[in-house]
């Protein structure tokens, strides 16, 4: 008799079932004792074992070999679901991730050959882990009513923990022991899938390493995979168990996190591995230093395939790069095909460049007992014809991935020494230096041809590095600072305090000046924060060395009074002077006075940025339209409504599905302040966004009427139509 029909008739009380492969008068001979019997042979073989469930998908029956192999008392198996006895390895690649076996014994559907592991649970301490492969048939009387499963198993943990081995080597990088890209591509797959069902989001985070081709290049490609290996392990350590972590290879990461689209709570985790994949890198007796930038994209908002998510975590990279890198970034619709754009970037930068058509504007810096301006710091700008301005931050990136960093650098040393030979000489210029113009060969060559073009005396040039001029080779370094010296030039470290600033580069290399970062300015003031704390021991440390220290973004007042107050001695801000060209400085200074008095606003109100952005405004089943004049994390100012009242309370539609909600705090005319019911996120780029988003289809689908959705193709069957009230506002129109 087939093994099939051995087991549909095994407990069902079909005594004289016929086989399969007999004549019906062998099958009449057959009783149940001879089929009891056959079963025992069959269990003895060691070919397979027998299982079975009531109704309930409570285990009744298991073979005594089973039970043996296990090395369990009977009494903590029979009784118990066999769903929490036997769990489907979520690794296997050849079960669907949506059809595990509590889905299967749920909707009591045929088991094929599904590989489970046996789970002891607190109460089955005897067993160690098992692998079987387990096959199961619905049992159902004459009306169709299910009775439990009839199923056989075999023990397959040998050949199956060989194959997960083996699967673990074809999954894994080598080098670092994180997810290959075939893995992190079958695992985006398979959660995509599940979620798409369940309306679940998933969240996919791409980086890549800044400056680690410069690591590679200096120290070797052994000092590029330790670094590599480093940086998983940091990675490790920050997602822990919250997602799957990948190496596509080179120096590109990728993480999935399952169930996650606050974009609060993602913009602070990509924060943080920003920050600690910047911490230095111990490589033999060597520091290296790199960064990262990441692109965050979500499903279902940005995408629900793989292709479609991936292209999107990808363009939020590059923009995140775009943007100054050391950044993150979320997907938005509106950002274009940035690898295409840094092209065309880098190829007018470079028209710009032999044009003649960038320049040096100059922000002062200022003594603050007598406002006596001590030196200027030259900042690149460019002001294309297409583009208009554009961000140094943005076009320093690009220039530092092509040869024209260097060209840009030696321009700048050029046009910066001889711009400061028109000045008196009590002020000094200061001038940035890349990490890569640094560690050039012709660097020094470049800063004695620029002393020696323009006469500039070579203790008046300042030259302002970051930290990353470290993460070379340590003995080339220290050459080159003491060949620095050597000429008189003075040296300046930039951003101190901002990554992880070792204190052994104060004492390693010959600084005449600490530049406390702007970053602990703009929080200075705030509560709760160290920023204060910070700047008072910089400042103090400065001193205990023989340097100057230089405060810088300071604005307001209160910040002002305070950096002052901590024994700030020189700043650099708006609260002096903005950046200005060259001609303009020349105007002041030939006027002979060379004080600046300090002017701006009482307090520092970082949060509030200007804009003009039009935006939807719901109140009740109508949509407005107005124009968002300011906004900060907690709220905004719309124009272009009349006669809403304080306290009204309306939602504001952001666009790309970022609805919030507000109220009225302050109504004039056609202009109202509205303070947000939960704060808006970081967007990584500058800007500000909500921390969740809602479909404008569920919205519809929810019976929000279709004159108050934003403009899309919605299903019309899902929508109530028609307003039901009247607009209780005026709608007017706003100029720029």
């Amino acid at each position: 008799m087939a093994l099939g029909k051995l087991l549909q008739g095994f407990g069902s009380g079909a005594q004289d079932a016929p086989g399969a492969a007999m004549s019906g008068k062998q099958a009449a001979n057959i009783n149940s004792a001879d089929r009891m019997r056959i079963l025992d042979e069959f269990e003895q073989s060691g070919i397979g074992w027998v299982w079975a469930t009531d109704a309930d998908a409570n285990l009744i029956y298991l073979s005594q070999g089973a039970i043996e192999a296990l090395d369990i008392d009977p009494s903590n198996l029979f009784g118990q679901p066999i769903a929490s006895l036997f769990e489907s390895d979520p690794h296997n690649p050849d079960v669907r991730a949506d059809r595990p076996l509590k889905f299967q014994l749920r909707a009591h559907s045929k088991i094929n050959d599904i590989v489970v592991r046996f789970v002891p649970g607190a109460k089955l301490s005897g067993a160690h882990r098992r692998w079987w492969q387990m096959t199961g048939y619905p049992l159902l009387d004459s009306e169709g009513n299910f009775l439990g499963y009839r199923g056989s198993a075999k023990d397959i943990t040998v050949a199956y923990e060989r194959k997960l081995e083996d699967s673990r080597i074809a999954e894994y990088d080598s080098l670092t022991g994180l997810a290959n890209r075939f893995r992190m591509e079958r695992k985006l797959d398979s959660t995509l899938a599940a979620y798409k069902a369940a309306k679940r989001a998933c969240a996919l985070l791409m980086l890549d390493l800044d400056r680690f081709k410069h690591v590679n290049d200096t120290l070797g490609h052994q000092a590029g995979d330790d670094l590599l290996r480093q940086v998983a392990q940091r990675l490790r350590e920050v997602i822990g168990d919250r997602g799957e972590i990948g190496r596509l290879g080179g120096d590109e990461f990728q993480i999935i996190l399952p169930d996650l689209d606050d974009r609060g709570k993602l913009g602070e985790l990509a924060d943080k591995i920003i920050q600690v994949v910047s911490q230095p890198y111990p490589i033999e007796d060597k520091r290296a230093v790199i960064g990262t930038s990441v692109g965050v994209a979500i499903a279902p908002y940005d995408g629900l395939e793989r292709e479609e998510l991936v292209r999107a975590s990808d363009l939020a990279l590059y923009a995140a790069k775009n943007g100054g890198r050391g950044a993150f970034r979320f997907y938005s619709a509106d950002l274009c095909d940035e690898a295409k754009e840094r092209e065309e970037l880098e190829k007018d930068l470079r028209k710009a460049l032999e044009d003649d058509a960038l320049e040096l504007h100059y922000q002062p810096v200022v003594r603050t007992k007598d406002n006596m301006v001590v030196g200027c710091e030259a900042l690149m700008r460019w002001n294309d014809e297409q583009r208009g301005f554009v961000s140094p931050g943005t076009f320093i990136s690009v220039a530092e991935e092509s040869d024209l960093i260097l060209r840009l650098g030696e321009w700048a040393l050029k046009r910066a020494c001889l711009d400061a030979k028109e000045w008196p000489k009590s002020v000094r210029v200061a001038v940035n230096v890349s990490a890569v113009q640094f560690a050039d060969n012709g660097f020094l060559d470049a800063v004695t041809q620029a002393l020696d073009e323009s006469g500039l005396e070579p203790d008046r040039l300042e030259l302002e590095l970051t930290e990353s001029v470290f993460m070379g080779d340590s003995e080339s370094t220290d050459s080159t600072f003491k060949l620095l010296k050597g000429l008189g030039v003075r040296i300046a470290l930039d951003d101190f305090g901002t990554g992880y600033s070792s204190l052994s580069y104060l004492r390693s290399a010959p600084f005449d000046k600490i530049k406390v970062d702007k970053s602990f300015v703009d929080s200075c003031t705030q509560k709760d924060q160290n920023s204060a704390k910070i700047i008072t021991a910089i400042i103090g440390l400065s001193e205990a060395l023989g340097m100057e220290t230089t405060v810088e973004g300071v604005e307001a007042f209160d910040q002002f009074d305070l950096v002052v107050s901590k024994g700030a001695k020189l700043i650099q801000g708006w609260i002096y002077a903005r950046a200005m060209p060259q001609a303009t400085l020349l105007e002041r200074m030939a006027s002979g006075d060379m004080k600046i008095k300090p002017d701006g606003p009482d307090r520092h109100r970082p949060e509030r940025r200007s804009v003009f952005r039009r935006v939807g405004v719901i109140h009740d089943d109508h949509r407005y339209e107005g124009v968002m004049r300011d906004l900060s994390k907690t709220g905004a100012r719309i124009e272009g409504l009349l006669g809403v009242p304080k306290g009204t309370g309306l939602v504001l539609d952001l666009g790309g599905g970022q609805l919030a909600v507000s109220v009225v705090t302050r109504s004039s005319d056609a202009s109202i302040a509205v303070e947000f019911e939960a704060p808006l996120v970081s967007d990584g780029a500058g800007g500000l966004c909500t921390r969740h988003r809602v479909s404008p289809y569920a919205l519809a689908a929810a019976g929000m009427p279709l004159t108050t959705l934003p403009p899309g193709n919605y299903p019309l069957s899902q929508t109530v139509g028609e307003p039901t009230t009247k607009p209780q506002f005026m709608q007017v129109a706003v100029a720029r």
